[in-house]
């Protein structure tokens, strides 16, 4: 007898310690979160989980707990400011690179294409950038799956996850393959990140068609007791007038949200937030934990197992050291389209034999690869290779040409329309061609430029332009319902060089420029003139070298309110003026002259204080030149550069604000009572060295020092929208008659640059 209660006690014991936990998560977006809180008071209440499946939301949690993090580096993760940039397709600061954005020009909305493309094929597929979504799963994700040869049985916990793939309409499930690419699949919502491909089948988000997996639990593993978490529910009835309803009825099926048999619970937490409100994530989490503890006892009824927490987590710490650390050995680009993508791999690792490109190297030139223009994502995966991995990367390349469009529209007559058209390769070099156009009764440009991107640890690009520029200046403080005078001034610009591009660091670059230029300016000396009458022309030809430093880390291109930027440029200018007078000169003239000069000039802007409803920046600009006099006043003016720390001041010609050495400084007051919209107060402070003045008898010199300091102001209520900013601005320029103007307008004030002023 004493045998029989023995065997017994063995037998019972027996299946308390061979009880196998599963865990179902859920589908549901950012409400899924709440998973993490799930786990974490399972957890905490020693409910052993031997198995894990989830899909989307859900299958993100699943594979990071299966990946040997704990609920709490789960949600510390989740909440971090990584992750929150990552839900909404932007970059850290340290992997944004200034050296490869595009010069500021005046477009607004783009359009890429390709050569043999239709409309419908020219459509975003993606409303955010995966970029760093696609590097974090493979940074958190890929290493383990790698160290354990891509098979999901040998994870901290077995894991399975599901995806969707609607060529077939049917679900696909996975327990192998690379562990951050089936995840990344499994929560591609439709229009929001761009879908994924694996082994041929384009991919969608697993909820489409199975949002709870729980077959698949059945289906994969020996289970005795099954824990699901759902936040989720099947779409509502559609609606006639509703067409969100109904297009949600044709693309997701509905989904079994029971279990199939009684030896499980469900856990329901009320995570009610919005799809993509991955700002509220601590809230689902909370949500989910205390749901959990609700449920506990019930759930103690039939889980006779306990975990013991300590070697839990001893556990989970041998699992975390088995994994190989991030260190690459090798890495291949690979194109769908193009055999030779080298420029991708050499940009990030020349692969010279023995070099080893540590996780730090790695983010540095990955990033900086991933922002040149194009290339539209990178895939990456791991394979390992004994103490190291070999990076494969799948190269998605931006479409072949891309159009811009914008401008800036205003009730002032100075309305100015720009187009710009590109055509983007990338091979074993990065090659970029633009053709760009302004228009516009006040402004008008033609520009192209070809910029060649040779691969290396620190890329340089060699960019020919070409440009010409028209200035009209009338009486351009007239409304936009005003008659104008005829012209009184145009400016004539044609330019051609070479410049050499380098980085420094993440938001700096070098640029080297060589440029022969030839200006053309008519112009009259006088107010009192009619159309009969005929111009001053000033023409002035020659060479200009310049080298600038730039730092920018500015969040606008226009209208900054957070940010800093400092430019430091030094430029000679040698070159020959013919001036000859007009028929309202006083007195007539034939002007051949020699001249050569060196400037030197400083700009910086800063936002000390930054914070959601208040800005405060101070911005100054300063400048040296030691250029000689020109045939006249109005010629050597023209040829000075302008203290412009507002956009507006780019569209009046303002002598007051004209000369060879000046200095400003100003402050920005931004209040920003909701997103997007700017209350903004800018005042400055002008001081020139040295001015040019007319003394009597028509003749003209330099003033004494520091005579002729002004101030100016504007007060401007802005809409940053998604397609540009609208904005009512009031400017006080107190020298003019007229020291107030006020004008409406939407989009950039932005020109192509000057050739030396």
């Amino acid at each position: 007898m004493k045998f029989f209660f023995i065997l017994l006690l063995i037998l019972l014991n027996s299946s308390v310690f061979s009880q196998k936990i599963g865990v179902v998560l859920s589908g549901g977006g950012a409400s899924g979160f709440a998973h993490i809180g799930v786990l974490k008071a399972l957890e905490e209440k020693k409910i052993p989980i031997d198995y894990i499946t989830g899909t989307s939301s859900g299958a993100l949690i699943g594979a990071l707990y299966a990946s040997g993090y704990s609920p709490k580096e789960i949600e510390s993760y989740v909440l971090s400011k990584r992750f929150q940039l990552m839900t909404q397709g932007s970059l850290e600061n340290n992997q944004q690179f200034f050296f490869l954005e595009d010069e500021n020009d005046a477009s607004i909305i783009t359009i890429p294409f390709a050569k043999d493309s239709t409309l419908l094929k020219s459509l975003p597929t993606n409303f955010i950038s995966s970029v760093l979504l696609d590097f974090e799963m493979m940074r958190i994700l890929g290493t383990v799956s790698a160290s354990k040869n891509n098979d999901f049985n040998q994870l901290f916990v077995p894991f399975r996850c599901v995806a969707s793939d609607i060529e077939n309409k049917k679900s696909i499930n996975f327990n192998k393959g690379n562990l951050n690419l089936v995840v990344r699949a499994s929560m591609t919502y439709p229009f929001f990140i761009s879908p994924i491909e694996i082994e041929g089948k384009l991919l969608f988000d697993g909820g489409l068609y199975n949002n709870f997996p729980v077959e698949l639990m059945y289906q994969d593993f020996d289970v005795d007791y099954i824990i699901g978490s759902n936040v989720t529910s099947n779409a509502t009835k559609p609606s006639e007038d509703d067409l969100i309803s109904q297009i949600t009825n044709m693309l997701v099926s509905h989904s079994n949200f029971s279990l199939p048999c009684e030896y499980g619970i469900i856990i329901e937490p009320k995570a009610t937030l919005n799809t993509f409100d991955f700002e509220g994530v601590k809230k689902a989490i909370d949500e989910g934990y205390f749901s959990t503890l609700r449920m506990i006892d019930s759930i103690n009824l039939h889980v006779t197992r306990i975990e013991n927490s300590i070697e839990l987590e001893e556990k989970r710490n041998t699992f975390k050291n088995s994994v190989t650390p991030l260190n690459i050995g090798k890495i291949y680009a690979i194109s769908k389209k193009d055999k030779d993508v080298s420029f991708v791999s050499n940009s990030i690792s020349k692969n010279k034999k023995g070099i080893i490109l540590s996780e730090k190297k790695l983010i540095k030139r990955y990033f900086r690869t991933a922002n040149f223009e194009q290339v539209d994502n990178l895939y990456p995966t791991l394979s390992k290779v004994d103490s190291t991995y070999n990076l494969d990367i799948y190269v998605k390349k931006n479409k072949e040409f891309k159009l811009d469009a914008g401008g800036h529209f205003s009730s002032r007559p100075i309305n100015t329309g720009y187009i710009g058209l590109s055509y983007l390769s990338v091979k074993k070099n990065a090659i970029k061609v633009k053709a760009e156009s302004y228009f516009g009764r006040f402004y008008g440009s033609i520009k192209t430029t070809i910029d060649f991107t040779i691969p290396n640890y620190y890329p340089i690009t060699f960019s020919p332009y070409f440009t010409m520029n028209r200035w009209d200046y009338f009486r351009s403080s007239a409304t936009f319902f005003e008659d104008v005078k005829p012209s009184f001034l145009v400016q004539n610009e044609l330019y051609y060089g070479l410049k050499i591009k380098n980085p420094i660091g993440n938001k700096g670059k070098n640029t080297f420029d060589v440029r022969l230029f030839e200006l053309n300016d008519s112009y009259y000396q006088t107010t009192s003139f009619s159309s009969k009458d005929t111009t001053d022309l000033t023409k002035f030809a020659g060479t200009n070298l310049s080298w600038t430093m730039e730092f920018n880390t500015l969040n606008k291109k226009q209208f900054a309110n957070a940010g800093n930027m400092f430019l430091l440029k030094c430029r000679f200018v040698d070159g020959i003026e013919r001036s000859i007078s007009g028929s309202t000169s006083l007195e007539k003239y034939d002007s051949r002259k020699h001249h050569q000069w060196i400037q030197l000039n400083s700009e910086f802007q800063t936002f000390p204080i930054s914070i959601k409803h208040f800005h405060f920046g101070i911005h100054g600009k300063a400048i040296v030149n030691s250029q000689s006099l020109f045939a006249n006043y109005t010629a050597t003016l023209l040829n000075t550069t302008e203290f412009a720390p507002m956009p507006d001041l780019y569209s009046f010609f303002l002598a007051e604000y004209r000369a060879p050495q000046h200095a400003g400084i100003g402050v920005n007051l931004i209040i920003s009572p909701i997103k997007n919209i700017d209350f903004r107060l800018d005042s400055y402070y002008y001081q020139p060295f040295k001015q040019l003045i007319i003394l009597d008898g028509g003749t003209f010199t330099y003033s004494k020092l520091f005579k002729g300091e002004t101030l100016l102001h504007a007060l401007s209520a802005i809409y940053h929208s998604p397609i540009g900013p609208i904005r009512a601005t009031i400017n006080y320029f107190p020298k003019q008659l007229n020291p107030i103007s006020f004008q409406f307008s939407y989009g950039y004030v932005l020109f192509n640059e000057r050739a030396i002023r």
